[in-house]
């Protein structure tokens, strides 16, 4: 898995991807960067690093065990 700037023009991109989705619903978004996901995959379409991508991308958000519960 790349974990270091890969992207020629990552500003551009950026850019691309904010454009794609401007009169897109927060519905029709989740869609759209679902669809992306899943094509993106496909270029990679190595499963050990789809799966490791996975698991990088969660690391972030805490489980439902570690979040703190109102007192």
């Amino acid at each position: 898995m790349i974990t270091t700037p890969n992207i020629a023009d990552p500003d551009a991109f950026y850019a691309a991807l904010v454009a794609a989705q401007e009169t897109l619903t927060p519905s029709q978004s989740a869609e759209f960067n679902a669809r992306l996901v899943l094509l993106l995959a496909n270029q990679c379409g190595t499963q050990s690093t789809l799966l490791d991508c996975i698991t990088a991308a969660r690391e972030d958000f805490p489980t439902p065990h570690s979040e703190t519960l109102p007192a």
